[in-house]
């Protein structure tokens, strides 16, 4: 059936180094620093709390547990990336190995976890900065402040500061992604100094007793928090979205993909131990600035400031590469007939898909405005889960049906690690709520109605010219 043929690896190759398309400015530290732009924001400075609250002490293993459903899928990424240096990420990969209705679904599914990423993390974002301006007697008017519903018991209309910062970053991007990339480093080296500053102020205010006891909860406690923090290691897969833009893709992916994981789980698990070893892990429940909230203990309040600071520039990077990386799985989609092909279009001047990068932006830039999003946290850990488990299945296939492809990184232990991979993605999809899981549903559901009602009938693939 056409819905289940795949793309000819050698032509999409082709295609990526064709005239006219992307530009090719990336380096491995650029990749890196964009990896870790993608990771520590929301899930480091917001959810360790809750976290906590789940978990107790424990939470220093949630992390490593959730790390290593990532390190596992990080290994598939690379080989995939070095491989095919294509845009579009799983949804490449998919295209590739399994045929054009998957490489549809999971498209739809990076299409949700990307955009409301970026939505939730804007309101996060927003609330940090009315917090930061409040400090120097700046207030916005309260029906500005938040979207309709989100404060019990107080009338608000609109969230200014989340869709200011959205579109501020959207105009970034459209006008270009070297430049982009070189603030994101910026702002990346300052917010890992302001981690890196909790981690030496606070190390000595730890009171080894409130690690005790280690796991109150067991190991449910444990895994229900994996699945929640699982949130803080989401963007590491956008780094393969950048590969049309890599200088040397088949070195430089795996590089970025691996090395931002790695800095990134030793940094959650050094603060998560740091945190619940000055505060009693009972005290973070209702607490939206927990990271904060340990140095207020220790009654260091200055430092506090500077990771208010870093928790601002921490959630804009996380903003800005999300975008980033939804806009080029657009644009690979686009490319291939399945969404309007306008959106594929690359600016003649800045080398970016112009038209895409604002639709993104606009759009979940109200979303961010207008919709409460405390309750998306899951939505997006289920979206992101399944595409793990996806580029895991994919390289099991692409090793069996194309063991002949040349490969610049090659995942060890395969079918082994793809293997484990899926198991650790699955036990903590188990872990999420039933309404996540419908929620889910009914937006595959979507995408299979929007497959066959437009994207089918203008593939490029079932209608070459």
């Amino acid at each position: 059936m056409s819905l289940f043929r795949t793309k000819n690896l050698d032509a999409m190759v082709a295609q990526s180094r064709a005239a006219g398309g992307l530009k090719k400015v990336l380096g491995p530290l650029d990749l890196v620093l964009m990896g870790i732009g993608a990771i520590v924001g929301t899930g480091i400075f917001v959810l360790t709390g809750t976290g906590a609250v789940t978990a107790g002490p424990a939470l220093t293993l949630s992390f490593i547990i959730a790390a290593m459903a990532c390190g596992f899928a990080a290994l598939c990424y690379a080989e995939f990336a070095s491989t095919i240096p294509v845009a579009g990420s799983i949804y490449t990969y998919s295209y590739a190995t399994m045929g054009e209705v998957v490489a549809w679904m999971i498209g739809w599914d990076l299409l949700l976890e990307y955009g409301l990423a970026t939505s939730a993390v804007s309101v996060g974002w927003s609330g940090y900065f009315q917090s930061l301006i409040g400090g120097f007697g700046i207030k916005l008017p309260v029906a500005l402040t938040a979207a309709p519903g989100s404060i019990p018991g107080v009338d608000t209309l609109f969230n200014l500061p989340a869709m200011i910062i959205m579109l501020l970053l959207t105009a970034m991007l459209s006008f270009g992604v070297r430049e982009s990339a070189r603030i994101n480093s910026v702002m990346v080296v300052i917010k890992v100094g302001v981690v890196l500053l909790f981690i030496v102020v606070g190390a000595r205010y730890v009171e080894p007793s409130n690690w005790q006891p280690f796991m109150p909860f067991g190991m449910n406690g444990t895994m229900s928090a994996a699945a929640l923090v699982f949130f803080a290691f989401i963007g590491f897969d956008a780094v393969t979205s950048a590969a049309e833009e890599v200088k040397r893709p088949e070195r430089d992916l795996p590089i970025g993909i691996i090395g931002s994981l790695v800095v990134c789980t030793i940094l959650y698990v050094i603060v998560s131990a740091i945190m619940t070893g000055i505060v009693p892990y009972q005290q973070f429940a209702g607490v939206d600035h927990p990271v904060s909230l340990a140095l207020q203990y220790a009654k260091q309040n200055w430092v506090a400031g500077f990771v208010d600071l870093g928790a601002i520039l921490g959630m804009t990077t996380v903003i800005l590469v999300m975008t980033y990386g939804q806009t080029r799985v657009i644009f690979a989609m686009s490319r291939d007939g399945l969404l309007p092909q306008r959106l594929a279009k690359v600016h003649p001047k800045y080398g970016t898909p112009f038209l895409a990068t604002w639709i993104v932006g606009i759009v979940f830039g109200l979303i961010a405005a207008v919709v409460p999003l405390g309750v998306l946290a899951e939505l997006i850990n289920i979206g992101t889960l399944a595409a793990f488990c996806l580029v895991s299945v994919a390289v099991i296939v692409l090793r069996k049906t194309r063991p002949d492809l040349p490969r610049a990184f090659r995942c060890p232990g395969v079918p082994v690690v793809p293997g484990l991979a899926i198991i650790f993605c699955v036990a903590l999809m188990t872990f999420l709520s039933k309404t996540t899981w419908i929620a889910f549903g009914i937006w595959l559901a979507i995408g299979l109605l929007v497959y066959f009602a437009y994207s089918r009938r203008h593939s490029l693939l079932n209608n070459p010219k």
